[in-house]
């Protein structure tokens, strides 16, 4: 096996990546990192300096691929299998890549910035940024359940790259800002949830859950 994820169960980007690796049922090995160790730590920072997961090693072709999206990419490039991510497509890709980036950027980072707040210790909280957080995050949850009255996926009948986004963002932001009164929202989340790659994703990551930092 050529490929190797270095990665956590519970990291939210990691399952994005997970999500497009079992989704084509893609060999590869994976490495649990766990950053509170510094043998671990050292060997992910000569991986990827940047110090984040997940992160793709290719050794059949001696590549170190960072980031979800570029590791989704690379497999869509270099591992294709029965779902492509990215169309073939100019306009459609493009567009593929937007919604990529509008659920990393405006549901994934408000929903890790509340989460984030939760750890901080007191004194250092930040409730300005964290109303300003659940204020984009009511903006995106408005915006996703107009869409999804009349899709089936992120851009429409096939699965792509924007829901490999869109599972983990929304799992994690429904913890933190459930998505009352947005049925459109809910369902497409459920459809993501009984999606066979993630429901994988979320069932190796249950006993992980318990490290998930809570309210109060």
């Amino acid at each position: 096996m050529s490929l190797t994820l270095h990665f956590h169960p519970l990291a939210s980007y990691c399952h994005k990546a997970l999500i497009a690796l079992y989704e084509n049922d893609t060999p590869f090995t994976s490495n649990l990192v766990n950053l509170g160790d510094e043998q671990e730590r050292a060997a992910l920072l000569k991986l990827w300096p940047i110090g984040k997961f997940p992160v793709l090693r290719d050794d059949a072709t001696d590549r170190t691929i960072p980031e979800s999206s570029i590791i989704i990419e690379y497999l869509d490039n270099h591992y294709p299998g029965r779902t492509r991510f990215i169309p073939l497509d100019e306009k459609q890709a493009l567009q593929t890549r937007l919604r990529d980036r509008f659920y990393d950027l405006y549901v994934h980072e408000p929903m890790q910035k509340i989460v984030g707040d939760r750890i901080r210790p007191q004194g250092g909280k930040d409730p300005h940024g964290v109303e300003e957080a659940r204020a984009r995050l009511r903006t995106c949850y408005g915006l996703i359940d107009q869409e999804m009255a009349r899709r089936t996926w992120a851009m429409g009948d096939s699965f792509s790259l924007a829901d490999c986004a869109a599972a983990p963002a929304l799992f994690y932001a429904n913890e933190v800002l459930p998505f009352e009164g947005h049925t459109n929202l809910a369902a497409y989340f459920g459809r993501l949830k009984g999606r066979p790659s993630y429901a994988r994703v979320l069932k190796e990551a249950e006993p992980y859950f318990a490290m998930f930092p809570r309210e109060g």
